[in-house]
């Protein structure tokens, strides 16, 4: 490999080539975004996560083939007024109704006939408490999200003629009445308007955040261009690399994913940009030609970014092993975008930093002790010389050798004491808890819970295949416990299927309710059984919002049972295969998974207590494991293969030591603005993002102070020689018995 990146680093950081290097990434570049669409132009607009033979899915496809509903898509529109709505407020409804049945708004279906209904109709319909009011308007199921918006705006305008605009801004518990737009339509449009900008937004704060952090950790603003610059054309190469991919089917990508990739473009990318300068910096300071420099940099860097760029982008490739697409989605577009930054950091990089040279690092230019001499005698004064910034990365290197146990004892006691809260964290996979309390659907979904029984606002929808034969199944279902009532049966367009709605007495969106789905399911089967229909399991089926996450919850838990092994595996065989070592390869893991269960601990307790979160997004204990693992191995990978090569002729606690400083400055770095890149996302309005974002940057900080200067170290200088285990081991026996190396 030395060989190989050395004949590499000939190539594309020679004076000849550097500028022939950066032309053809930009015509790559050019030619790409002009013939393929952009990744953000083939976003899916399908809300469908669960996989085709979930329950829920088939109970909804049963549904529409057997039970045809021809009203459309509901838009509910709520009306809410603190201590009861008035008759006038009732007289509006019905005015706006009226209304729509004379001019209809666009995409309009089907009304219900409330402006001809009399008004006692509408008051018995309102909450127990006369407090709200539930209305729908149904809208054609094939009007985009884009012309839904406009029904809607118009629907907006026409209520506002009649009262005015505080009626949808003002909060729900001021006096007066309020409106909120909620149900499907209302779900679908506000999330559309939730990231509408989103993309635009995370770039800007992504890249102002990596550049202001890149000028205070190296206090050169054209250095800090230089990883961006780098980054922002790998990013126009990936871009349409990922459109062209999703606009032929091959894969599909979504909003959530393409925000994400963002991120992790802007945060690993710099790493590896920064892995190289920094080595290029110390070359520059012993080797008076840039060329040779970079190259030496190329040949001393360059396998440790590609070994940790091919961690991440197999770690991040399990994810395509889910059956929930919101993991699925994410492989292939984050693996890619790893696998194309590691490339930029050994080609186009290089090719720049050719071309920039010392100028780079302006106003700390790094020069060789001749050139420093040379310029004293033609300044005819003394150059002040760079400052020693390794004392303190020298001080934890020796820490790591002279005093390891306490070391290991007292960061295995604050991660282990962190992990301990893993267990105490609560999930969620209601859609609507991931969205701003104050977003306007959101609201008047609140409003519904809030004033009507529990179950009312997402009932369940029971269909059996009876086969002809007459089954008791309403009372079956009457008889379970916390349901409150049971509607139907309805015969679908085969006699045999008989649709059931049922409402539960608790909180549909409960653990409790969640968790009674497959009660309910096996004693309508254990119905059907006895009255002689075969494979009963095949013939029931559960549909709703509550069936809906009770299988989400079994997906999600069957692919955190598949990822979690499988990354460990492939990290676990190419670190064996880089490293060769057993040892090394099960304390490195070993050391990441606690670091990520302590941030997983930590992140909870700060969104709990700090951010009011009652519930963990149950998709981020994986989303977060498969980054903080293959990401955490990368600065590993980094600091250890730089001990492995000082062990080669030093002894190993110097090697550790001088590892750690060699290492330290460069890793903190990186891990700065990794962390920072994920906070970020803390500016979108999607709280599976922030919660993401925050137990991820909380993993990186507590892997880049604590695990890679102190623990992994302290481990290493413990373990001695057998460290090496079986790999390296006889070299090292092999050079104590020279006498050019000691324990």
């Amino acid at each position: 490999m030395k060989s190989l990146l050395t004949n590499w680093g000939l190539i594309v950081a020679s004076s000849k080539t550097r500028w022939l290097t950066v032309f053809v990434w930009l015509l790559f570049v050019v030619i790409l975004s002009f013939v393929w669409p952009q990744v953000n132009q083939e976003e899916t607009k399908s809300n469908q996560l669960l996989p085709e033979d979930a329950m829920s899915v088939q109970a909804s496809k049963i549904s529409s083939e057997q039970f045809s509903n021809e009203s459309g898509v509901p838009l509910l529109v709520v009306w809410h007024r603190n201590g009861g709505l008035t008759e006038e407020d009732y007289q509006l409804i019905q005015q706006l109704y009226g209304g729509l049945e004379e001019d209809p708004v666009s995409n309009q279906k089907l009304i219900p006939p409330f402006a001809k209904a009399p008004q006692q109709s509408l008051v018995e319909a309102s909450s127990e408490d006369g407090a709200a009011l539930t209305t729908p308007v149904f809208f054609q199921e094939s009007a985009s999200t884009e012309s839904l918006q406009r029904s809607l705006d118009q629907l907006k305008e026409r209520i506002i003629a009649r009262t005015d605009k505080s009626i949808f801004n003002d909060s729900t518990s001021d006096d007066g009445l309020h409106v909120r737009f909620t149900g499907p339509v209302g779900i679908q449009t506000d999330a559309t308007e939730l990231f509408s900008n989103a993309d635009v937004t995370l770039l800007i704060a992504t890249v102002v955040l990596v550049l202001v952090l890149l000028i205070i950790l190296y206090r050169s603003p054209i250095l800090a261009l230089v990883p961006l610059v780098a980054v922002g054309i790998a990013y126009g190469l990936i871009s349409p690399l990922l459109g062209f991919m999703a606009d032929q089917g091959w894969i599909v990508v979504d909003s959530q994913a393409i925000s994400i990739m963002t991120v992790l473009l802007f945060g690993a990318g710099t790493d590896y940009c920064l892995f190289l300068i920094s080595r290029y910096r110390d070359e520059l300071r012993m080797e008076p030609d840039k060329y040779a420099a970079l190259q030496k940099a190329l040949t001393g860097t360059g396998g440790a970014i590609m070994i940790s760029a091919l961690t991440t982008v197999t770690g991040l490739l399990t994810l395509g092993l889910a059956h929930y697409a919101s993991y699925d989605r994410f492989a292939v577009p984050f693996s890619l975008s790893i696998l194309i930054i590691g490339i930029t950091a050994l080609t186009l990089l290089p090719a720049i930093l050719a071309i920039l040279g010392r100028i780079a690092f302006v106003p700390f230019i790094p020069r060789t002790e001749e050139m420093i001499q040379k310029r004293e005698q033609e300044k005819g004064k003394p150059i002040r010389r760079p400052k020693s910034t390794g004392l303190i990365n020298q001080v934890i290197g020796r820490w790591a050798t002279d005093k390891p146990w306490i070391i290991i004892i007292s960061c295995t006691i604050l991660l282990g004491g962190l992990a301990l809260f893993v267990p105490k964290i609560d999930y969620t996979y209601g859609l609507l808890d991931s969205f701003p309390e104050d977003m306007p659907s959101r609201e008047g979904f609140s409003i519904i819970a809030e004033h009507y029984p529990p179950g009312e606002i997402a009932p369940l929808e029971v269909i059996v295949n009876t086969d002809g034969e007459e089954v008791n199944v309403k009372n079956t279902l009457a008889s379970t416990s916390n349901v409150e009532e049971v509607s139907g049966p309805v015969e679908g367009s085969s006699t045999s299927f008989l649709k059931y709605e049922v409402t539960l007495s608790i909180d549909p969106y409960s653990e409790e309710s969640i968790q009674a789905i497959p009660a309910i399911k096996n004693k309508i089967e254990n119905v059907l059984g006895k009255n002689g229909i075969e494979n009963p399991a095949e013939n029931v089926w559960i549909g709703g919002e509550t069936a809906t996450l009770y299988d989400t919850k079994q997906v999600t838990k069957r692919d955190q049972s598949i990822i979690i092994p499988a990354v460990l595996i492939i990290i676990a065989a190419l670190l064996l295969i880089y490293l060769r070592s057993i040892v090394a390869m099960v304390y490195l893991l070993a050391t990441v998974v606690l670091s990520y269960l302590a941030a997983l601990g930590l992140g909870w307790l700060i969104l709990d207590f700090v951010f009011g979160a009652d519930a963990m997004q149950g998709l981020i204990p994986v989303y977060a494991f498969v980054f903080l693992v293959a990401l955490g191995e990368d600065y590993n990978i980094f600091m250890v293969s730089s001990i492995w090569k000082k062990r080669k002729y030093m002894p190993l606690k110097q090697a550790i030591r001088e590892g750690v400083s060699e290492t330290s400055s460069v890793i903190g770095s990186a891990g700065l603005i990794l962390a920072g890149t994920f906070s970020v996302l803390a500016v979108l309005p999607l709280q599976v993002l922030v919660q993401f974002g925050t137990v991820t940057a909380i993993g990186v900080l507590l892997d880049t102070f604590i695990v890679r200067p102190l623990f992994v170290p302290s481990i290493t200088a413990v373990l001695g020689r057998f460290s090496f285990w079986p790999g390296r081991l006889w070299k090292v026996q092999e050079n104590r018995k020279k006498g050019t190396v000691e324990n």
